[in-house]
């Protein structure tokens, strides 16, 4: 592996993924033992949209964010990686290209698994019947995910993003980007930025640089909505 020890919880992270979850020790050992890590620092890009695909991956510890770009340069959030969950998938099947463009939003580190790997495990009946099994599990998941898109507004979005992140707490130290939320959450920055503005101006929170202070029984008040 390029002299880069794989840790331990490899085969755990891979183990809880949607996209292994499941299945049997074996494949997991495979996988754990054919990928290789990098690590990213803060703003490096992993990959920009439109390039071939040789990879997919997972993420260890950090954040990346997925983004695509308009047409007059923007960009337009996707979502944030989590650690834990598998990204870049697409390229598996659908697409020999990345649909999206792939940024660390902290000290990042990934497990990168060769699409050439993957596609020689295929030729095992074992490994494609329970990874199609997994797969309509990620399509339940997709599915959840648009639910939840159209059920919450973004107001209840940010909250809920914090206390999942941050826990239940009066000040929150953030670590990552209005953007980066923005993205995490399903929106726009522009429209974070005037949802921050409002609860400002309200005084449901008080952010000065990292530090964010909240108003704990309005952000229970949400939330019990929810």
């Amino acid at each position: 592996m390029n002299g880069i020890k794989i840790p331990m919880d490899i085969a755990g992270l891979l183990r809880n993924a949607d996209l292994f979850k499941g299945m049997n020790d074996e494949f997991i050992r495979k996988f754990s033992s054919g990928g290789h890590l990098r690590g990213l620092n803060k703003g490096e890009l992993l990959f920009a949209e439109g390039t071939r695909g040789a990879s997919f991956f997972m993420l260890i510890s950090g954040g990346i964010r997925l983004f695509k770009t308009s047409a007059d340069g923007n960009e337009i959030p996707v979502r944030l990686v989590n650690p834990g969950e598998i990204f870049a998938e697409v390229i598996l099947f659908e697409i020999e290209t990345y649909p999206v463009s792939a940024v660390a939003v902290l000290n990042t580190e990934v497990f990168i698994i060769e699409r050439s790997f993957f596609l020689e495990l295929l030729d095992e009946k074992t490994f494609r019947n329970e990874f199609i099994a997994n797969i309509m599990r990620k399509q339940r998941y997709l599915t959840e995910r648009i639910m939840y898109l159209t059920t919450y507004d973004v107001e209840m979005r940010f909250f809920r993003f914090l206390v999942d992140r941050y826990g239940r707490q009066e000040s929150y130290r953030v670590d990552m980007s209005k953007k980066e939320i923005a993205a995490a959450i399903g929106t726009i920055p522009e429209t974070l930025s005037r949802l921050i503005l409002r609860l400002k101006n309200s005084g449901i929170i008080h952010w000065e640089g990292a530090q964010l202070r909240v108003d704990p029984a309005y952000v229970e008040e949400i939330l019990l909505e929810g």
